[in-house]
């Protein structure tokens, strides 16, 4: 099974980009706080890159901005691609299949309008 839940914070603000053939996608990372203390008594963070695909990419660039808290589920993906000096980088990454806003503007006005 290969299935990814994350809880995290924006590091910057999406923006979704519209492929040749009209598909929407935006890149994001979520910084997630690891959930102990190293050896200096400090919590250590990862930066995960996630991939989000139409309507989930239209709705979080439209309604969160960098510092925002996410949930994303997903899948892990790994694949690779080639530099302009012919080297080849590997990449993994989430495929969000959900993503719920925990704390964003989004939420923020609905309280305001309510």
């Amino acid at each position: 099974m290969n299935q990814v839940v994350l809880v995290g914070r924006l590091t910057e603000d999406p923006a979704v980009i519209e492929t040749e053939n009209g598909k929407k996608y935006t890149t994001i990372v979520l910084a997630v706080q690891r959930p102990f203390k190293n050896t200096d008594g400090k919590y250590e963070t990862d930066f995960i890159r996630c991939v989000l695909w139409n309507g989930i990419a239209s709705n979080t660039s439209e309604f969160c901005h960098t510092g925002d808290t996410l949930g994303v589920k997903g899948r892990l993906q790994n694949r690779s691609y080639e530099t302009e000096d012919k080297e080849k980088k590997y990449i993994t990454e989430v495929i969000a299949e959900r993503v719920t806003f925990l704390s964003s503007s989004y939420k923020e006005k609905t309280k305001e309008n309510s």
